[in-house]
């Protein structure tokens, strides 16, 4: 008798702590993803600084910048949509500094009717956020060359492309835009749902605590 009672109880005991753990964790994991969010958008929107001579991802990933120079001959159109616009292209196009570093800059979004219009290159000043996105995965499609579309943002390749330096631009703003385009300044596109996973497993682990009640108190009442 004892032994069928003492089962179940570290049974039912176990379950609940290892959900409860599980909602514990994720609440940890959501106090480390806050921390992360708000360095990432101090980052993203202090005041912006010269480009530095050797930009890299490990220590340049969002750093707000400033450049001068002259935008070159070539683009690149990176497909994507926009809501309640349509489809269209991201606009990349090789610009070399004043310091002599040639660069890509992401001009922003263009609609699909406006692709292979003339682009206006008057601008010689750039300010936006240096970005190395992880676009590309073993399922991206290869650049369509021919016709000029590329499937993602993968700065090696289009740095390649274009002959540049693997360096990406993320333009905020420019002192000359082309009216066609609209920019898309970097904004922070990290999910949190951590909160809501907390939620779950402790919603689980209240239900099994329950529940363990529940089947303790039909034995009895069979009995």
């Amino acid at each position: 008798m004892v032994y069928k009672v003492f089962v179940p109880i570290i049974f039912s005991l176990i379950g609940v702590g290892i959900l409860a753990s599980l909602g514990f964790w994720q609440i940890q994991r959501l106090n480390w993803k806050e921390d992360l969010l708000s360095s990432i958008e101090i980052q993203i929107n202090r005041p912006s600084v010269a480009l530095p001579l050797d930009p890299k991802k490990s220590d340049d990933q969002y750093l707000k910048v400033a450049v001068e120079g002259i935008f070159l001959p070539g683009e690149i159109h990176v497909l994507t949509s926009e809501k309640f616009k349509g489809p269209g292209f991201r606009v990349i196009m090789p610009f070399l500094t004043n310091s002599g570093s040639t660069i890509l800059v992401d001009r922003g979004f263009i609609l699909e009717k406006f692709k292979d219009i003339q682009k206006t290159t008057d601008s010689n000043f750039v300010e936006g956020n240096l970005l190395w996105p992880d676009e590309i995965d073993y399922f991206t499609p290869k650049p369509n060359l021919e016709r000029g579309i590329w499937f993602a943002r993968d700065v090696h390749e289009m740095s390649e492309h274009l002959k540049t330096a693997p360096i990406l631009l993320i333009a905020m703003n420019e002192n000359k835009a082309d009216n066609h385009i609209n920019p898309k300044p970097l904004t922070i596109g990290i999910p949190n749902n951590h909160f809501e996973y907390a939620v779950t497993w402790f919603s689980l682990a209240i239900i099994w605590f329950f529940m363990t009640i529940y089947f303790f108190w039909s034995r009895l009442k069979i009995n």
